[in-house]
């Protein structure tokens, strides 16, 4: 038992030097890069959707506020609200873009490509 080689089997996406060994002209699938990276960005584009969303609701009860005095307390607490939530899904935007950026980046790594940064 001690003389046994024990494998690990890892199941992701870089955990290919198995296939890699046994078959030198093994290329590792791009589709997982892409599904990800797309999944990334309609993430982005849902979270800018509700941002903006939220802006508009936030000046929708910004104005209700102003037209209805009696009830000013009410929307002012609404927008409040709707504006922390269109913040946060701002937040939320660019953080699936900066994901979706170092997925690009990672496919570049697998594919043997490398970029230079000289600036930033």
């Amino acid at each position: 038992m001690a003389e046994e080689e024990h494998h690990h089997h890892h199941h992701g996406l870089f955990h290919h030097k198995d296939k890699e060994e046994e078959n030198p002209g093994f290329e590792a699938p791009t589709e997982d890069f892409e599904k990800e990276e797309k999944h990334h960005k309609h993430l982005e584009h849902l979270a800018e959707a509700g941002a903006a969303a939220a802006g508009v609701y936030a000046l929708h009860e910004k104005h209700e506020a102003k037209k209805h005095p009696e009830n000013e307390h009410r929307h002012h607490a609404a927008e409040e609200v709707a504006a922390v939530a269109a913040v946060a899904s701002g937040g939320f935007a660019l953080h699936e873009k900066h994901e979706k950026k170092d997925v690009e980046k990672e496919e570049d790594k697998a594919e043997g490509k490398h970029h230079h940064h000289l600036f930033g």
